[in-house]
């Protein structure tokens, strides 16, 4: 589904956009990162913690980082998991905030990350306060309670939206939910030359996204159509797909592409951060039943760098 007026989402908050230092980070070849941000109570007070992931040739590791609702400085935690420290690879550490101490607890001794940035089994990252379990993730969790000694949060924290950069030349592959519950699908986009018009040497462009393998959107005419959106379903869910590749096409230098896919109710309290030239028409947001109150709904953006 196409239409004249079309939007790239911002995800709920700030936090969604990408800061000074991740732009500075994810522009270093061959480095990628994934974000998950999170809403969470801490002692009262309503927080945004984002856990980072990220993968070099020389490092491997994490960050956890904490902004308060009233904004100001993020407090934040690294890990780096060098590879002289396979054998070391779970501890704890302390962030101070708002007068609290934060500990952030991780143990990956048998974490699979099967070639991904982040691990995708038998591994756990706690963020604890006040003997309370604040966010738990990984599926560890019984080892997580005991080794920190903390009991669950009363108050469980909201998956709020997933950042993800890629590197690649033609084709980007990552892995997403579309349900809290659900299982991981892959998703893969791909940039080919189609048509070669021999009067004026130009090769009109196609982009295929494929949802585990199957082909969801086909886009002709790539250098004409490189903003747009359409409605798929994935799990019987609608999800919203968004696409901006004018830095693809005519851009210079290493340049990134931004893709959202988000499960609808879709949030549009927002709007134009993740691509300012993209607007919204209130038309548009009837029919297609937007929540103006940013009604909340699985997100993730994919910035899609590409290395020629």
């Amino acid at each position: 589904m196409m239409h004249d007026s079309v939007f790239i989402p911002a995800c709920f908050t700030s936090a969604t956009k990408p800061s000074s230092n991740e732009a500075s980070a994810i522009t270093r070849s061959g480095q990628s990162l994934i974000l998950s941000i999170y809403e969470a109570n801490i002692n009262g007070h309503h927080s945004t913690i984002t856990i980072s992931w990220y993968k070099t040739f020389l490092l491997h590791g994490f960050s956890v980082s904490i902004v308060g609702a009233e904004g100001g400085n993020q407090n934040c935690c690294e890990v780096e998991l060098k590879p002289g420290w396979f054998r070391r690879k779970q501890g704890q550490k302390y962030i101070t905030k708002n007068g609290e101490t934060i500990g952030v607890a991780w143990d990956l001794t048998g974490a699979k990350f099967d070639g991904q940035t982040e691990p995708q089994s038998d591994f756990y990252v706690a963020i604890v306060c006040d003997a309370e379990v604040i966010l738990l993730v990984g599926d560890q969790k019984k080892h997580a309670y005991r080794r920190t000694g903390c009991r669950p949060s009363l108050q469980d924290p909201v998956f709020v939206a997933k950042r993800e950069h890629v590197f690649g030349k033609k084709k980007f592959t990552t892995l997403f939910k579309f349900h809290q519950d659900g299982h991981f699908h892959e998703i893969t986009i791909e940039c080919t030359n189609s048509v070669r018009h021999e009067s004026n040497d130009v090769h009109d462009q196609e982009m295929a996204i494929r949802i585990d393998g199957e082909l969801y959107v086909l886009v002709k005419h790539l250098q004409w159509n490189f903003r747009g959106n359409s409605l798929i379903n994935v799990d019987n869910a609608r999800v919203e797909l968004c696409w901006d590749v004018h830095n693809w096409l005519f851009g210079t230098g290493l340049r990134n592409a931004v893709f959202v896919f988000k499960s609808a109710p879709l949030c549009i309290s927002a709007l134009q951060e993740c691509s300012p030239s993209l607007s919204l028409s209130s038309e548009y947001t009837k029919e297609e039943g937007y929540d103006a109150n940013g009604v909340s709904g699985l997100c993730l953006s994919v910035y899609a760098w590409r290395v020629d």
